[in-house]
């Protein structure tokens, strides 16, 4: 049997939340303008929803930078990273990696699990390839380094998120602490889906994401506490 990562299994028995709605299908609509990005779009949202307004930066967020805000929804420009990001920081072969990060975002948003809404994603040409922006919904929050006091709530809520990415076998090899959000109202939220995907049966995914996690959190000086939720060091 062929495996295709980004097909959405069915949930597992286990499954700790509740799934939600499903999302309305995409709409796409070419050769638009995106604020904040310019023109020549080909779009993809919910029912072909547009996007207007004033792009503001994004307050307080981690990454490689360009991240939009337009009224309460976000955008995301693709960006590559590691030393690759010298040579080609922007432009990929196809749209399929943005068209599957959508996908694999929109199974866990409609499944339940902690994240921000998916609102779909957009490309253009650039060069011998495309350049892309992800679309998610704003939800408020603090990202997991700028405080690393967590509750004990908000230390078991980060612990089931990604014992259940494990037992789903959903495996997102960017996830690091940043993309962590902690909202106001308690919980955790993950972010950033960009190249994840669902692996065979049986694959044991907690030692990849504790050593994912642990370099993370190393590279970024995390306390003992924060180490320990992930069992990376213990409080004396």
């Amino acid at each position: 049997m062929i495996h295709d990562p980004y097909i959405v299994p069915p949930l597992p028995a286990s499954w700790p939340y509740e799934p939600g709605r499903p999302l309305r299908p995409l709409g796409c609509r070419v050769n638009l303008e995106l604020p904040g990005l310019g023109p020549g779009w080909r779009v993809c949202t919910p029912g072909g929803q547009l996007i207007e307004g004033e792009a503001l930066p994004l307050e307080g967020a981690f990454g490689r930078g360009g991240i939009l805000r337009v009224g309460d929804l976000v955008m995301r420009p693709y960006r590559r990273g590691g030393l690759l990001r010298h040579l080609n920081e922007r432009t990929y072969r196809t749209h399929l990696r943005f068209a599957a990060e959508h996908a694999v975002h929109r199974g866990l948003w409609e499944a339940g699990f902690p994240t921000v809404e998916p609102l779909g994603y957009a490309w253009r040409p650039n060069g011998i390839g495309v350049e892309g922006v992800l679309f998610t919904r704003l939800a408020e929050g603090e990202a997991w380094p700028r405080r690393w006091d967590l509750s004990a709530g908000r230390a078991d809520a980060i612990r089931q998120a990604l014992a259940s990415l494990c037992e789903w076998g959903l495996w997102s090899p960017d996830l690091n602490a940043t993309n962590i959000l902690l909202p106001p109202s308690g919980g955790a939220l993950v972010l950033d889906w960009d190249r994840a995907g669902f692996t065979p049966a049986g694959t044991d995914l907690w030692p990849r994401y504790r050593a994912r996690l642990e370099r993370s959190l190393r590279k970024l000086g995390a306390p003992a506490e924060a180490l320990s939720i992930i069992g990376s060091a213990q409080l004396p």
